[in-house]
């Protein structure tokens, strides 16, 4: 087989075209920010952190094999650690490029947009809120009537992905629990597989914020430590 060809550079992997149905995801050590703080749900990349690429491999593939024992559909296929690289299935995405955002407590853009009716770090009820992939538009919000009018899904797909998104998220606080850690919010995308809907992109610190029994939010690096560093194989 030939060198996989490029084609998308992202702000923290690269995805190469790996063959006619599957796609090889490369992981960077670029980190998003806005106002000088790193921020996982921020657009710009402020610089790089060493290591940090590995980390979200490492996260990634543990997160999708927990999630492929519980029963969830995802693109994942394999990964190579030696070269931070996971080959996925090529998902055609749901509906133009769609964010779905489940958010367990006010912090982050939610508060920003909120702050007048909440206040910080309060509790929410797996509320979801999903956004359009629009760097250009700073990937604005978008609501369920929206979605439906424009007719970028259906609301068959709809209620799939907010049920999938509830329910992942329900399961990644399960695996925190025993580290005492608490899933603040988590971002995720879904595509198409064979018309199915499926978990696609990544899972790790750049796509969620964790914070510990201190109180202390975790960068991707510290995640990777709490979670898999020093712990019995999995």
């Amino acid at each position: 087989m030939g060198q996989p060809e490029l084609i998308y550079e992202g702000k923290t992997k690269n995805v190469y075209k790996r063959n006619e149905n599957t796609l090889l995801l490369q992981f960077k050590d670029t980190v998003t920010g806005a106002d000088g703080k790193i921020d996982p749900g921020a657009n710009e990349v402020m610089g790089e952190v060493a290591d940090k690429g590995k980390a979200s491999f490492l996260l990634s593939v543990f997160f999708f094999e927990k999630l492929e024992k519980e029963g969830f559909p995802t693109h994942f296929v394999k990964a190579d650690t030696d070269n931070c690289t996971m080959t996925v299935k090529d998902a055609e995405s749901l509906g133009t490029g769609l964010e779905f955002i489940c958010r367990k407590h006010a912090c982050g853009s939610f508060l920003r947009r909120y702050g007048r009716h909440t206040t910080a770090m309060a509790e929410l009820p797996h509320l979801v809120e999903i956004t359009l992939k629009d760097d250009n538009r700073g990937d604005p919000l978008i609501n369920d009537d929206a979605l439906l009018a424009l007719g970028i899904l259906n609301e068959k797909e709809l209620e799939s992905a907010k049920k999938l998104t509830i329910d992942i998220t329900k399961t990644l606080e399960a695996i925190f629990a025993p580290k005492k850690l608490r899933l603040l919010d988590v971002k995720f995308e879904f595509g198409k597989v064979n018309n199915d809907i499926v978990l696609i992109d990544e899972i790790s610190g750049d796509n969620m914020r964790v914070m510990d029994e201190a109180g202390n939010s975790l960068d991707q690096l510290e995640l990777y430590r709490t979670l898999l560093e020093n712990s019995p194989s999995r």
